[in-house]
């Protein structure tokens, strides 16, 4: 699989399967980090990268995006907290929860800075097989040897085949990693079931056309979700590149109230829609932003639809 979709090789002793890719990045943490390293989380980030790294005695580095950017990592960003304390960049792209892209041009300036200053990259690729708009993945890994050895490659089968529940994921990188990482993991739980893995190698051996068209739908309901995002007043949407969630900006609704409610960040936001509209969403100071929420598209058009709806009512009755 990584050879045919990432021009990557690598020997059996390379690569490890974990009980998805949470437990690969957990067993990274563990063996990589420790009191007194620092790791570079881009914000916003997924909840759980800088609760690993916490748990490994290490210290989290948030590095900031911009809105007006797309929300995407300049190296520029990252040359400015670099230091001998420095472990490891952790790297997500296609970006849960922003949808952001790194383009080819910014993954070499990164590589280089990598090779330079000699930290890790963990390169988080779950949703490589959902971009849009003429995007183009691209392995941080496959960028050169050099790279590809201060390089784990993160994936899994959860996204791109719909398998969430099977725990299936994977990391290939450096042989001294994965056998600490291999370690570690027959100490904890032995293994990922059986029955998972095997399904997980129909997955990705099988035929891809089902994965193809699961992206095509998902690109019809990022459409409309940001067109009718952007519609609503005092909402701001950027467009996403990548993944499936969308990351609105609600910010300028902060202040406002209805009956009980007062509205003063993404935790109240995220209440009030759920309590008012019966629509869930993820308050963004979760992923290091309070100004925005995340929705998910990985539901029905009907469901996106009926959600949108709700959620349109809800917030004019904010005053």
């Amino acid at each position: 699989k990584l050879k045919r979709d990432n021009g990557l090789s690598y020997q059996r002793d390379e690569v490890i399967v974990s009980c998805g890719a949470k437990h690969s990045l957990y067993n990274l943490a563990l063996v990589l980090f420790e009191e007194g390293d620092e790791v570079l989380i881009p914000a916003p980030y997924w909840v759980t990268y800088p609760e690993q790294v916490k748990l490994a005695d290490a210290k989290p580095v948030f590095v900031p995006t911009q809105e007006e950017e797309g929300f995407r990592l300049k190296p520029e960003s990252l040359k400015r907290v670099l230091n001998s304390r420095t472990k490891a960049l952790i790297l997500n792209s296609p970006c849960n929860p922003t949808g952001a892209v790194l383009d080819r041009h910014v993954l070499e300036e990164i590589a280089s800075l990598a090779v330079e200053k000699g930290f890790y990259i963990l390169s988080d690729e779950c949703y490589e097989a959902l971009v849009f708009e003429g995007v183009e993945h691209v392995s941080i890994a496959s960028l050169g040897e050099e790279v590809k050895s201060h390089t784990i490659v993160i994936n899994a089968v959860s996204k791109a085949y719909s398998m969430t529940g099977w725990r299936i994921g994977y990391a290939a990188g450096p042989r001294e990693v994965i056998k600490a990482m291999s370690d570690l993991q027959s100490q904890a739980t032995s293994n990922p079931t059986s029955i998972a893995q095997k399904a997980a190698v129909e997955a990705l051996l099988g035929p891809q056309e089902t994965v193809k068209a699961m992206a095509q739908e998902f690109d019809k309901r990022r459409r409309y979700i940001v067109e009718r995002l952007n519609s609503l007043p005092r909402v701001r949407c950027p467009n996403p590149l990548g993944a499936f969630y969308v990351f609105p900006n609600f910010s300028a609704l902060y202040g406002k109230g209805y009956g009980d409610w007062v509205i003063r960040g993404s935790t109240d936001m995220a209440a009030y829609l759920l309590d008012e509209a019966a629509v869930a969403v993820v308050p963004g100071i979760d992923f290091g932003s309070d100004a925005h929420i995340r929705l998910s598209y990985a539901t029905s058009m009907e469901n996106i639809v009926k959600g949108l709806d709700r959620l349109e009512e809800a917030l004019a009755n904010l005053h």
